[in-house]
């Protein structure tokens, strides 16, 4: 997998007053992750993506992983966690939708793969 431009930026605290990301912009940001197939763009609202694993100890450190990425940007997905698998969601819920962060945060956590 390529590496993001996106990898490489920080997050940016959403303190809301802004609209979120719609049509052409949105579509611009989601080409710019490194494989943009793998994260879905669900009502132009947030992006989700699965991860297998071949058991629950790798998917829980990659869980961790998120986590502390997460913890470093101040930017935090949904993080749904089973045997095998891991499920991140994120949006910006301080506008209700997505924002540049949610796809730098995405890039980062392609890299933790």
């Amino acid at each position: 997998m390529s590496t993001s431009k996106l990898a490489g930026r920080n997050c940016v605290p959403c303190r809301g007053g802004v609209p979120p990301l719609k049509g052409a912009k949105l579509t611009e940001l989601h080409h710019q992750l490194a494989d943009p197939s793998q994260w879905k763009v669900v009502d132009e609202h947030h992006i989700v993506r699965s991860f297998k694993f071949p058991d629950f100890k790798s998917a829980l450190a990659f869980v961790n992983s998120v986590g502390e990425v997460a913890e470093q940007q101040g930017h935090h997905p949904d993080i749904l966690l089973g045997w095998g698998k891991a499920e991140i969601t994120t949006w910006t819920h301080a506008v209700d939708g997505l924002t540049e962060s949610d796809f730098i945060l995405a890039a980062k956590i392609d890299q933790l793969i």
